[in-house]
């Protein structure tokens, strides 16, 4: 199959399944046009292949050329011109409108990729007014998916471990997905990816079953047929390895990373992979956490595993990603001067300069573990010599399992600009310089996500990794309209507001009816799904809210608690250690307070926690009816799927509500100021 019936392929693919931001209407501006394009190479292929499929449905004309501009009338130019490599790298595009011509010129064909799905971004504003040259590059270099797909469907985790949205792109009956039909669907999801800005995946599990640790060695061929499925999109392909790969696959007796037998077994597997998969991005490692082996078995650091792996895949230009979520998950609840907060940091600062160049620090964005409401990292403005990673959760354990509607651009745009050594200096995003990784929130689900209206979070991650500083409610509204094209609708703005109405403040509703003021968790042991307000109380999994008669939160502060405030730096170090100071959406993760605090809102603690959660409740009831009212205006699938998970998130959100309200109304003998009953 060529390059160009492959992007063919991939675009009936993703009309047959859900095409979701990418509808055939979102191409109607381009493809009613003539477009000439000019590039070689198999990314260049994968446009020309788009573009012909758009003039072949919209009726316009593609022409290719591979020497000089010829000067016809064409209405849209695609062209690479390897001189301005410097200023736009291999990812980056000018895009200009003059003499009656749009033109997006790239350095390399990744960047003609970006650029054409940036036009159609646009749609017919492309080609309405003149444009000013302006260079588009990607703000961080990498921004990546982890999958955690397992081969085989493992007897607790299932197919996907949090995964929320059916079974595995890749991985079938123990074996990856190899039908035409399969990898057509790859493909697809390929394309959906690079038009939100994703250039790299991780296929499997980072806590690496047996099946998953053979992708390494005997299994490799598997591996590569989905490399070359996801390569003409620009998707590079990484894996999540076991740090016992060595024991458990090469029959060493040890996997000391100091060892010269296991740096040479490391060595030769990496360049087996490479000579299957010549352009394979990396590892990825989770070491030493929640059970899985790591280098402390050894006496060695961190940075002894993952420079063990580094060096093994720098020859090739390859990169390993060491995750940082290392924590004692068998704490005692009794003693409060242990807390699962200052983990990361206390492992990992002090190996700050001690990575190679190609380790990747890969940081969760809060301490604890992609909570509705967490203060970010403080490791991530604490490591200046370390490539640093941002991970983040689109999958939404915690935020409602692509069962309820929490759209978490806006939470994610918070952390992309937050600056970790105050005012003044640089963001979370400009310190990732180890790119933006995700959690894929994506399966066989015909919708991709499960929820449709999950998508949006997918579709952030890519875009929010270009530009991290973008308005993350312009970001909503792009994929809205891509997604649900209003003005190809008879009734554009009710669509659009309707749509966008559900989705604008829907994380803050999620964070209002479930666990309140920073808190966190409060849900179900193991499957996370639903209230159970001391599930992780009295575990060893180091997950407290510390609530009795006289208060409720964890005090965090360097006087009398655990001293995790005092990890940042200044001013937030001194603006978390006080609760007189404390952001109120921080108060209970910081401090231990009494039900009569006083709030900078003016409100009590508790009666904070009881008008919230009446609040949010009545937010999914309205959100529920905004829905409703745009059954005449949306696909009648669509629509049902999500109407349906609109009933289920308001039986959700009323047994959190009712839940929540009556524990803490047991717990501080405080009545509703309101009088609402209290269940």
């Amino acid at each position: 199959m060529t390059a160009s019936t492959a992007s063919t392929a991939a675009s009936a693919s993703a009309t047959a399944s859900d095409p979701a931001w990418l509808p055939p209407e979102a191409f109607r501006a381009l493809g009613s046009r003539r477009v000439l394009v000019h590039g070689d190479g198999l990314l260049a292929d994968t446009v020309w292949g788009e573009v012909t499929a758009a003039c072949a449905e919209f009726g316009g004309e593609a022409a290719r050329v591979d020497g000089p501009d010829p000067a016809g009338p064409y209405d849209l130019l695609l062209r690479t011109r390897r001189e301005h490599l410097d200023r736009l790298g291999e990812e980056g595009f000018f895009l200009e409108r003059a003499g009656g011509r749009t033109t997006v010129t790239a350095a390399a064909p990744h960047g003609l990729l970006h650029g054409l799905f940036h036009v159609v971004r646009l749609g017919r504003t492309a080609f309405d007014r003149d444009r000013q040259r302006q260079a588009h590059r990607p703000a961080l270099a990498l921004r990546m998916l982890n999958h955690w797909d397992n081969v085989s469907v493992h007897p607790v985790m299932g197919q996907v471990e949090r995964g929320y949205a059916g079974g595995s792109l890749f991985w079938r009956d123990g074996a990856a997905r190899g039908s035409r039909a399969d990898l057509d669907r790859v493909r697809a999801y390929g394309r959906l990816l690079a038009a939100g800005g994703i250039n790299a995946l991780a296929l499997n599990n980072v806590n690496v079953h047996a099946e998953e640790a053979r992708l390494l060695t005997d299994r490799l061929g598997e591996v590569a047929g989905l490399a070359r499925a996801l390569r003409p999109y620009g998707i590079r392909t990484h894996l999540s390895v076991t740090f016992a790969a060595p024991v458990v696959l090469g029959g060493l007796p040890t996997a000391d990373p100091l060892d010269p037998a296991v740096r040479a077994w490391w060595a030769e597997a990496t360049g087996r992979v490479y000579a299957a998969i010549p352009d394979f991005g990396g590892y990825v490692v989770k070491a030493d956490s929640e059970g899985q082996p790591g280098p402390f078995a050894y006496g060695r650091t961190h940075a002894d595993g993952a420079n063990l792996l580094a060096d093994a895949l720098a020859p090739y230009g390859g990169t390993v990603h060491w995750r940082a979520f290392v924590y004692d998950h068998r704490q005692d609840w009794r003693d409060r001067s242990t807390d699962r907060a200052r983990a990361a940091h206390d492992h990992f600062t002090p190996l700050d300069g001690a990575f190679r160049d190609n380790a990747v620090l890969q940081v969760k964005h809060g301490p604890m573990d992609f909570q509705v409401r967490e203060p970010v990292s403080s490791v991530i403005g604490a490591m200046p010599a370390t490539r640093i990673a941002v991970e983040i959760q689109a999958t939404q354990e915690y935020t409602g399992q692509q069962r309820h509607v929490c759209a978490l651009a806006p939470m994610w745009s918070e952390v992309l600009r937050f600056r970790p050594q105050g005012e003044g200096t640089p963001t979370v995003a400009e310190l990732a310089r180890g790119g933006l990784v995700a959690v894929s929130n994506a399966g066989d689900d015909p919708y991709w996500t499960g929820h449709p209206l999950a998508q949006a979070n997918l579709y952030a991650v890519g875009r929010l990794g270009w530009e991290p500083g973008a308005n993350p409610y312009r970001l909503l509204g792009e994929w809205i309209d891509l997604t649900f094209t209003p003005e190809r609708s008879p009734e554009p703005e009710r669509l659009r507001a309707g749509v966008y109405a559900v989705l604008k403040d829907s994380w803050r509703t999620y964070e209002k009816y479930t666990a309140p003021l920073g808190v966190g968790f409060m849900v179900q042991p193991g499957h996370h799904y639903g209230p159970s307000v001391d599930g992780y109380e009295y575990s060893p999994w180091g997950t407290y809210h510390f609530a009795d008669r006289d208060g409720v939160g964890v005090d965090r502060s360097r006087a009398t608690g655990t001293g995790y405030a005092a990890q940042y730096a200044k001013p937030w170090s001194e603006l978390y250690e006080s609760p007189d100071t404390c952001p109120d959406e921080l108060l209970l993760f910081f401090h231990h307070v009494s039900y009569d605090h006083v709030l900078h809102s003016g409100k009590t603690v508790i009666q904070h926690i009881y008008d919230t959660h009446f609040e949010g409740v009545e937010e999914v009831e309205e959100a529920r009816r905004v829905w409703a009212s745009l059954a005449d205006l949306v696909e009648p699938g669509r629509h049902a799927r999500v109407a349906e998970r609109y009933e289920e998130q308001l039986r959700s959100a009323r047994e959190w509500r009712d839940q929540v309200n009556s524990y803490f109304f047991r717990k501080s003998g405080v009545p509703d100021a309101h009088g609402r009953r209290i269940y």
